[in-house]
């Protein structure tokens, strides 16, 4: 991932949530953090749908389209491939989910997306530099 990658990814963490510690994060957690950031801003759009608040449901959706926005681009082709074409399709589709989870007010658009986020978190989690994969 190169530096103005890293840079936009850490854009989209810090307007999710304001956190210590970001600047120095390695590549791999900067990424761990705009997953825990999006799935964050997914539960919490839940929530604003059950209780009735259109606005605040908005806001965290469109968090979570700008944070699907920076995992994009920081998708790396050259190294990536094929893998790296296929999740950037997978944040596309999410997104795509995301617009219609907001315009329709729909809970399971977003279980779905929170569904698929924890799958590749998980995966990416399991990669970590220094994890045993035993």
């Amino acid at each position: 991932m190169n530096m103005s990658m890293q840079a936009s990814g850490l854009r989209q963490y810090q307007e999710v949530r304001a956190a210590g510690g970001t600047a120095d994060a390695s590549p791999h957690r900067l990424i761990q953090l705009l997953f825990e950031g999006l799935l964050e801003c997914l539960a919490a759009a839940h929530g604003h749908i059950e209780r009735g608040e259109p606005a605040a449901r908005g806001e965290a959706i469109g968090k979570a389209i700008a944070i699907l926005g920076g995992l994009r681009e920081a998708l790396d082709f050259e190294r990536g491939g094929e893998l790296a074409a296929n999740l950037e399709e997978l944040y596309a589709y999410c997104e795509r989910r995301l617009v219609e989870a907001s315009r329709d007010n729909d809970r399971a658009r977003l279980d779905e997306v929170a569904g698929l986020m924890r799958q590749i978190k998980d995966g990416w989690d399991a990669i970590a530099p220094g994890h045993d994969a035993r």
